[in-house]
């Protein structure tokens, strides 16, 4: 991979090269985790939760199965 420079914002915003945004399939309002690393800043894609349905995509809407484990998690007893 070829180094490249980018300038931080007074907002601290940086562009991340096109290259990088197609290889890693990053589009616009995606989340990236950032962690602090000993090689320095890491920018990793968050995997929307609606790109890991598997067998059951289609069957039930995220804002559904979001409120099915919101109940389902105030019904444990701890």
């Amino acid at each position: 991979m070829a180094e490249q420079t980018v300038k931080v914002t007074r907002k601290g915003q940086v562009t991340i090269p096109v290259e990088q945004r197609r290889k890693y399939r990053i589009r616009e309002g995606m989340r990236l985790l950032v962690k602090d690393s000993p090689q320095g800043i890491l920018f990793r894609p968050v995997t929307p939760l609606e790109d890991l349905a598997g067998v059951d995509a289609g069957r039930v809407t995220v804002e559904e199965m979001k409120r099915r484990l919101d109940k389902m998690r105030s019904e444990d007893r701890y």
